[in-house]
């Protein structure tokens, strides 16, 4: 059903008509701070974690536990992408399709309805004014013809005055018959333009309005479903993200790694024999026990310890702890040398491809780089047989290691450290392994 039957409504038709106007304009403000605060969501997301990214020492990060938690950090980090994604994917795809459409409805929006009432309404007040001069000038007829009637039936009157009356109202008459056809003219003329306008230019202009108002509601719809939509597109992305965070290791994996990092590789101290001196076994000296090391009251695995310089061959680590250093500087080494050795093959083939065909290139233009890589080749061996002669040296007594301390006790083996007194090896004393 069409709007044409609602010919009388205009008010309420184009009352509804603004109201749906002003619903759009409402709806983009919406989706405008819907954005903003995306925007500004997903900023802080990025500040927070770029705050805890890479926090801790490069120990730290071998754990699974921290290595789950930068993982929640690094995802956090592509959440707020998805975050930003989302805002401008509303703001392109909603705010500024909708603010377009509604100017273009605002300019589409007819204004013939009023110019075609204000015509009517001067039409009509033309109307009343024939009518009004119509039912003057016959009332001034009427009234002439009936003074003529009596001056003519006066025996006393006149011929000239007669005459002269009789004329006057015959003007009168002919002038009312003018203004009765005047006014039918334009009576004529008023119903035909209110029929055009009641039947044709109301239910035209109500259908228009019909038609827009039906776009703007698929419009808004529209505009509705993408509110959805645009979120629901990244959500595959956003699972992604929320599976990522979730912790992969576990306490096992993480206490057996801490325990390859710290197992020191020493033996646990031996027994304290007991040393009898009632069979003439005499007390050490006074200077024996002047030398003496002093022990600390509190045991070492609880105690802090001074960080120890580091050395090129890794002499200040543990037994265990060195020979995992060494192989991994060996393998790097390994790594590094093979590189060089392959650049420098390509080298050789690309001067002998030079020397067969010089128009390719000039063999003496390679010599730099292969005399560069000769060196780097020499440098990286040597530095491989320093290492390979440390490692060798891995499994022999530490530095520090062996030294004998009496007491009236007896005779212990202790390793010494920089300051600290060690009496076992780390990985037992501290987490009960072997």
């Amino acid at each position: 059903m069409d709007r044409g039957v609602c010919y009388d409504q205009y008010d309420g038709i184009d009352k509804h008509t603004q109201s749906g106007l002003d619903l759009v304009d409402r709806y983009v403000k919406f989706v405008r701070e819907r954005t903003e605060i995306e925007q500004n969501y997903a900023k802080q997301l990025r500040n927070l974690s770029k705050k805890y990214l890479k926090r801790g020492s490069k120990e730290e990060q071998e754990f699974t536990n921290h290595q789950s938690f930068q993982d929640i950090v690094n995802e956090l980090n592509d959440y707020a992408g998805q975050r930003e994604l989302i805002a401008e994917n509303m703001m392109t795809g909603i705010c500024v399709e909708l603010t377009k459409y509604l100017q273009d409805l605002k300019q589409e929006l007819p204004g013939r309805c009023q110019k075609a009432q204000q015509n009517l309404e001067i039409s009509f007040k033309q109307l009343e004014n024939t009518k009004r001069r119509f039912a003057k000038e016959w009332g001034e007829a009427e009234k002439a013809t009936q003074q003529a009637e009596k001056i003519e039936n006066d025996t006393n009157a006149v011929k000239a005055d007669v005459e002269k009356v009789k004329q006057h109202a015959h003007v009168k008459t002919h002038t009312a018959e003018e203004c009765r056809n005047d006014y039918a003219a334009q009576l004529q003329k008023y119903n035909k333009e209110q029929n055009t306008f009641y039947y044709t230019e109301i239910p035209q202009l109500f259908n228009k309005l019909q038609d827009m108002d039906e776009r703007r509601i698929r419009c808004l719809a529209e505009g509705y479903s993408q509110f959805a939509e645009v979120e629901k597109k990244v959500l595959p992305i956003i699972t992604k993200c929320l599976v990522g965070s979730v912790w992969q290791g576990g306490t096992p994996t993480d206490s057996l790694r801490f325990i390859e990092q710290h197992k020191s590789g020493f033996e646990r101290p031996a027994e304290v024999d007991f040393e009898d001196y009632s069979q003439g076994i005499k007390p050490a000296s006074s200077d024996a026990n002047l030398n003496q090391p002093k022990i600390r009251t509190k045991l070492w695995p609880f105690s802090h310890k001074k960080t120890k310089v580091s050395a090129e061959d890794f002499s200040h680590l543990p037994p265990e702890q060195r020979k995992k250093r060494l192989q991994s500087k060996i393998d790097d080494i390994t790594k590094e040398l093979q590189k060089e050795l392959d650049q420098s093959e390509a080298l050789e083939k690309m001067r002998g491809v030079y020397e067969r065909n010089p128009q390719m290139g000039d063999p003496a233009s390679l010599e730099p780089q292969i005399t560069q890589t000769s060196q780097n080749v020499g440098r990286l061996r040597g530095q491989l047989t320093k290492y390979e002669t440390h490692s060798g040296l891995g499994t022999q007594t530490h530095s520090g290691l062996g030294t004998q301390t009496h007491s009236g006790l007896g005779t212990r083996t202790l390793w010494l450290g920089d300051t600290d007194l060690w009496l076992g090896d780390t990985d037992t004393l501290a987490w009960g392994h072997g």
